[in-house]
C-alpha cells in the first residue's frame, strides 16, 4: 500500500479516503487529485456510502499543490492543473454525502482549501493552518475561495496577505474547523459524529446538503422560497413519513435509504 495515493477503507456507512503519500507532505498532485475525483464520482449515487471522511498518513494533513507541478509548464498545464483541483473541491461540495476532514497535521495552500471545502473538519490541538502562497510569490487565490468562505472576511485575507499559519484552537475561532481534540483523540471523535450522521436517512442527509448550499448564495427572500419547496420535497419522502412516524409511536425508524 505504500504506493497508493489514496487509500480507501469502507466501515459500515463510512468512507474513509487516506491520503498517503507522507513523504510528500500529502501534497496534491495531479495523480492524487485525480483519485479523489475518481473515488468521489465512484460513490456519488452508492447507496452503501453515507460519510465521507479524509483524513493522512504522516505528520502533514496535505502541503497543498506538488510545487514541482508549478515550475516550467505551460499556460495549458497550469490551468489544466487548477481545474482538476477545482474540480475535486467540487466534488465535495456537490457530493450527496457528507464529507469530513480529519486533520492530524499541518494544512497549507490547496490543503488549507480542502479542509475549508469539507462540510466538517475535526483537528488535532497541534494542527496548524495556512495560505502561504504570497510568501513564494503565488498569492492562494484558489484556496482563498474556500477559505473565504469558512473563515471571516478580515482574518481570510490576513492568512492570504501574511501567509502565517493559524493555530486549531484559532481555526475553530475563526470558523475553519468545527472542534480542535487531543491527538489521541481525533480518529475517535471524527468516527463517532461519522456514525451519527449515518444513522440519519441519507437522502434526507442528501437533499438537506444540497439545500444548504444553494440558499448561502441567495437573498434571504429567495432562499426561504427555495427551502419552503425542499421542506414540501422532504415531507413527501418516505422517509420523513417513516421517521415522523417512528418519533410519535416512540420506535426506531426503518429508513428506506
Amino acid at each position: 500500500m505504500a504506493d497508493q495515493l489514496l487509500l480507501r477503507k469502507q466501515v459500515d456507512g463510512i468512507l474513509y479516503l487516506t491520503l498517503n503519500n507522507p513523504d510528500r507532505r500529502n501534497s496534491l498532485s495531479s495523480p492524487l487529485l485525480a483519485e479523489l475525483k475518481g473515488s468521489l464520482d465512484d460513490i456519488h449515487d452508492d447507496s452503501t456510502v453515507s460519510v465521507v471522511v479524509i483524513r493522512s498518513e504522516g505528520p502533514a494533513f496535505s502541503s497543498g499543490h506538488d510545487l514541482n507541478e508549478l515550475v516550467n509548464r505551460d499556460t495549458e498545464s497550469y490551468a489544466i492543473l487548477f481545474a482538476a483541483c477545482t474540480a475535486v473541491m467540487e466534488s465535495i461540495r456537490l457530493s450527496p454525502k457528507p464529507v469530513i476532514a480529519e486533520v492530524q497535521g499541518i494544512a497549507t495552500a490547496a490543503g488549507c482549501q480542502l479542509v475549508a471545502t469539507c462540510d466538517l473538519a475535526i483537528a488535532s490541538e497541534t494542527a496548524l493552518f495556512a495560505t502561504p502562497g504570497v510568501q513564494i510569490g503565488l498569492f492562494c487565490t484558489t484556496p482563498g475561495v474556500a477559505v473565504s468562505r469558512a473563515v471571516r472576511t478580515k482574518k481570510a485575507m490576513e492568512m492570504l496577505l501574511t501567509g502565517t499559519p493559524i493555530t486549531a484552537a484559532e481555526a475553530v475561532e475563526y470558523g475553519l474547523i468545527n472542534r480542535a481534540v487531543p491527538e489521541d483523540r481525533l480518529k475517535g471523535e471524527v468516527e463517532e459524529l461519522a456514525s451519527l450522521i449515518a444513522r440519519a436517512s441519507s437522502s434526507t442527509v442528501a437533499l438537506g446538503k444540497t439545500a444548504f448550499y444553494r440558499q448561502r448564495e441567495m437573498d434571504i427572500p429567495a432562499a426561504y422560497e427555495m427551502a419552503e419547496k425542499v421542506m414540501v420535497e422532504n415531507l413527501l419522502a418516505a422517509d420523513a413519513h417513516e421517521g415522523i412516524t417512528a418519533f410519535l409511536e416512540k420506535r426506531t425508524p426503518h429508513w428506506t435509504t
